[in-house]
Parts: structure tokens; C-alpha cells; sequence
């Protein structure tokens, strides 16, 4: 990305463009540097706070996230998150999320990850570079555990039937119990 200050704004919501959301010091304050695939932006709240805010605008609270990751996976250290699994968003934090250098990044962004000395480069999609002051196996089990709960996840709404109802726009098929097909009853 540039040298230049990318623009400050004032709300941000998570969305399929968003790769990664990182701490970043403004004056005495830690906001957040977000990368999207075409564009950069500061926010004034913290990387948790938008993780917290975005869980919560696509229908759930970041506890119920965690629970539910920790139910799927059994994962609760460091517990990657589904911000919105209709749009295959999926974060994992670098350290403990109450950390402040905390960063949170997009699975389905990274392109691959490599060691570096006591850091790991991470190159996204977009052919980006960043350094990650993160041990590589550290790392790469977050990377692995999100790839886990993004899978269970998918075979979970796949298996209950509710798949066809994430995929059908704007029509929700609510009788899905309701199977086709004829009934045999038992005679008495």
C-alpha cells in the first residue's frame, strides 16, 4: 500500500472485500488500518470493536460467534470467528482479541503465508505483502482452524437442508421439515 494516510471514516462494516484489520496508533488513541482488495481506510474504533460491531450487523453477537466456534471446533483460545457465513466471512486474530495488537485477518484473503525469521509474510489475493509479528506455526494453525470451522460450518448448514434456504434470494423456505414424497402410516 502507499505512504500516504489512507482516509479516515467513520463507521465500517466488515464485508468480502475486507482482508485484514490491523491496530493502528493515532495520536494517544489505537485505531484500526483496514485493507479491502482495491482500497485502504483508518477508523477510529479498535480492530475488536469492528470485529464486535460487523458479528453483530450480520445477525449475532461476538459472544454467540465465539460459542458457536467453540461448539463446531471446540476451539476457544484465539477462536476464529464467522462474521457472516452466507458471505463466506471468516476472521482469525493473531493474539488474544483483547489484546491491542491484536489483528484480524480474512481467511478466504491469503493467498499464501511464509516464514520469515520470528515473523510471517502473508501475501493476499490482491498480490499484497505484509509482515505479521506472529510465529509462522502460530500462524498457520490459525489459518488451519479457521479452514475447519468454515468447513464444518458449511457441511452443518448443508446437512440440516438450510443451504437452499441461504441460497434462495429473498424467498425463505420455512417448511423445511416438509419433505415431498407420499406418507405410509402404520395400521392398527
Amino acid at each position: 500500500m502507499t505512504n500516504k494516510m489512507p482516509p479516515i471514516i467513520e463507521e465500517y462494516e466488515i464485508n468480502p472485500n475486507t482482508m485484514i484489520i490491523l491496530p493502528f496508533t493515532y495520536g494517544s488513541k489505537i485505531y484500526s488500518k483496514i485493507w479491502e482488495l482495491e482500497e485502504e481506510f483508518i477508523s477510529p474504533f479498535k480492530p475488536f470493536d469492528i470485529i464486535k460491531k460487523s458479528c453483530f450487523l450480520y445477525g449475532s453477537s461476538y459472544e454467540g460467534r465465539k460459542e458457536a466456534t467453540k461448539h463446531l471446533i471446540g476451539i476457544t483460545h484465539k477462536a476464529p470467528i464467522t462474521v457472516d457465513s452466507a458471505n463466506s466471512i471468516y476472521f482469525f486474530p493473531t493474539t488474544s482479541p483483547s489484546n491491542s495488537k491484536c489483528i484480524w485477518i480474512s481467511q478466504e484473503h491469503i493467498h499464501l503465508h511464509r516464514r520469515s525469521d520470528t515473523h510471517t509474510q502473508v501475501i493476499f489475493k490482491n498480490k499484497k505483502l505484509l509482515s505479521i509479528p506472529v510465529s509462522y506455526n502460530s500462524f498457520h494453525n490459525q489459518v488451519l482452524r479457521t479452514a475447519l470451522l468454515k468447513t464444518t460450518l458449511s457441511r452443518r448448514i448443508e446437512n440440516t437442508g438450510l443451504g437452499d434456504w441461504y441460497l434462495i434470494s429473498g424467498k425463505k423456505n420455512l417448511n423445511a421439515s416438509e419433505r415431498p414424497g407420499t406418507y405410509r402410516t402404520r395400521g392398527r
